[in-house]
């Protein structure tokens, strides 16, 4: 059977990319434009700029700038519920993760007879009836990319994903311009998560060469920025995380995630920890877990990476992708363990019960992974 691999039809890359809002807007004839954001961006002016290049079209637009963080399933029926009687051609997302998620969200909502969790239950009946614009601020999550859009279930304490090909954006504009003075602990937080999506596909039951081909690339472009981009901010490495990012989520349509994302939702979903983080704390110990299923793949990616290693042996090449993510986890201050997240060793039998109940993400992990086996995992990070 063959692959298939699924991606926005349009990607704007560059400087000033910002700008081809303008363009998309007369191209379509788009007369209503809906704009989602958080207040934080809209408030250090980052949605300025795209506020003006709608204006400068004639275009009606409307800004919801009160998008929540993690967003539960009440907190995208809320947002909905401010909208519901606008009829938008154009819907924009500009912002992070949580920002674009909901954006896609509402797309696929608006007008529609089901809700959020109807599309948790059958995300095949996901309908949009405009068009969709992403914009990212962040260097990771790579949302813009996606078929996914994630939120927190309150009563189940835990992050799940609506999957379908609905959600997919039409377009995506990836402007440095709008990145540029990120906060450290963004950079770091977000751009590990992007790093987590390129490494899980690459080491995933459903990689094919196709997400191989964008997996690798991503994973290319963080190992060699994520550092300098923290520590220096330049445009240049961001630039490259930007775009490592985007190709990442690019991958993760076709394969998807694998244990490293599978253990890190219940964090989110129960102890409000952000989803980079969480997938940090987790990334090298799920990695090492899986080294004998997956040895050959991080020694190749190793090779892409690190090519001066290339005449090592394999084991010792997989075993410094490993060392590297630890390195690189530990060099952008974002923490090793859970000991500062309030979690105590009677809570991992919760956790543990909750990781296994991400059947979806487990399935595409090269090793089985047993409650034993991810009892073990947790107890090393609390």
């Amino acid at each position: 059977m063959g692959s298939k691999q699924q991606l926005p039809a349009i990607l704007h890359y560059g400087s000033k990319t910002l700008e081809c809002t303008a363009e998309t807007i007369t191209q379509h004839a788009a007369k209503q434009v809906l704009i989602f954001t958080d207040e934080p961006l809209r408030k250090l002016g980052k949605t300025a700029a795209l506020e003006n290049c709608i204006a400068k079209t004639g275009a009606q637009f409307e800004i919801v700038d009160n998008v929540k963080p993690e967003p539960t399933v009440g907190d995208v029926e809320k947002t909905l519920a401010t909208v519901k009687n606008t009829g938008p051609d154009l819907i924009i997302g500009i912002g992070g993760g949580s920002v674009i998620d909901t954006a896609k969200l509402v797309a696929v909502l608006l007008g529609a007879s089901y809700g959020v969790r109807d599309l948790l239950k059958d995300p095949l009946m996901a309908r949009r009836k405009c068009r969709t614009l992403m914009i990212p601020t962040t260097c990771g999550t790579g949302s813009e990319a996606t078929l996914y859009s994630i939120v927190t279930i309150p009563e189940e304490q835990v992050k799940r994903a609506v999957v379908s090909p609905a959600l997919i954006p039409d377009e995506v504009i990836l402007d440095v311009e709008l990145i540029a003075g990120l906060p450290k602990a963004l950079v770091a937080a977000t751009g590990v998560d992007a790093l987590a999506h390129c490494v899980e596909v690459l080491t995933s039951n459903r990689a094919t060469s196709l997400t191989d081909l964008y997996a690798s690339e991503g994973a290319k472009l963080i190992f060699n920025n994520i550092e300098k981009a923290y520590t220096h901010g330049d445009l240049g490495s961001l630039e490259k995380m930007l775009l490592g990012a985007y190709y990442g989520g690019v991958a993760i349509c076709g394969s998807g995630t694998t244990a490293v994302h599978a253990l890190a939702y219940p964090l989110g979903g129960r102890y409000h920890i952000p989803h980079g983080v969480s997938n940090a704390i987790l990334f090298a110990h799920v990695m090492r877990f899986n080294l004998d299923a997956c040895m050959g793949r991080l020694a190749a990616l190793c090779d892409s990476v690190y090519p001066e290693h290339i005449k090592e042996t394999e084991s010792a090449k997989a075993d410094l992708m490993i060392r590297r993510i630890e390195e690189i986890v530990k060099n952008t201050e974002i923490p090793v363990n859970l000991k500062g997240f309030g979690l105590k060793e009677e809570d991992t039998e919760d956790l543990v019960l909750a990781g296994s109940q991400q059947t979806r993400l487990l399935a595409n992990n090269m090793k089985e992974l047993s409650n034993d086996d991810i009892r073990a995992i947790y107890r090393q990070v609390i």
